[in-house]
């Protein structure tokens, strides 16, 4: 079944289970980060000598940046291409969380972080609206509740596996030269995995 016949004939894309799982990985990252953090902060503020208010900026600039940019990515996807959006995002991502590991200073840390959630901003809804068209009407309520059942595991897991790295420091302190840095280069090879993924299994959309 060629592109043009799939999103013509109501049965939705023939990979559908297999992207859903490729965009529920991607998204798991990005959401995770929200959370993976807040286990590492007193480390973070032992090593960075960083104040109160900025390890609050530390979380929040993701957050805002996160949250502020949903809608604009979006429309972004809409117009250029759902997938290329997503991978611009992912790139951005990755490539911000590889900087944030290596951070000597609270301010790069806070900087790098609010990069890290203009590209995370890119992934929530591009997501979500490329399962609205690979997936027929009749399955797009349980593929939704899939994607938005891996938003919740991932708030939910941050803590937990900002914890186990954070309990095995010595790869971390090896590569980074602090203990807490693997909370970010997690990300990476996660990244570069679903990327690669991405452009074998998704098929690019754009809003006729």
């Amino acid at each position: 079944m060629d592109d043009a016949r799939w999103m013509t004939s109501g049965e939705g894309h023939p990979r559908r289970w297999a992207i859903l799982g490729v965009l529920v990985v991607s998204l798991l990252i990005v959401v995770l980060d929200n959370t993976v953090l807040n286990i590492a902060l007193p480390t973070i503020q032992h090593d960075l000598d960083a104040t109160q208010g900025e390890l609050v900026w530390a979380i929040d600039s993701y957050i805002l940046a996160f949250a502020s940019l949903l809608f604009t990515w979006g429309v972004i996807g809409d117009r250029v291409g759902r997938k290329k959006v997503l991978l611009i995002g992912l790139s951005i991502f990755g490539a911000a969380s590889a900087i944030c590991a290596f951070s000597d200073s609270a301010g790069m840390l806070i900087g790098f972080r609010a990069v890290m959630g203009v590209g995370g901003a890119a992934v929530l809804p591009t997501t979500l609206a490329i399962i609205t068209v690979v997936f027929p009407p009749h399955e797009r309520g349980k593929a939704i509740g899939a994607w938005a059942g891996a938003v919740g595991a991932a708030v939910a897991l941050g803590p937990v596996l900002g914890g186990l790295l954070l309990e095995h420091p010595s790869w971390s302190n090896w590569l980074t030269g602090n203990d807490w840095g693997s909370v970010f280069l997690i990300n990476v090879p996660i990244v570069i995995i679903g990327m690669i993924a991405i452009i074998r299994v998704v098929p690019e959309t754009r809003n006729p």
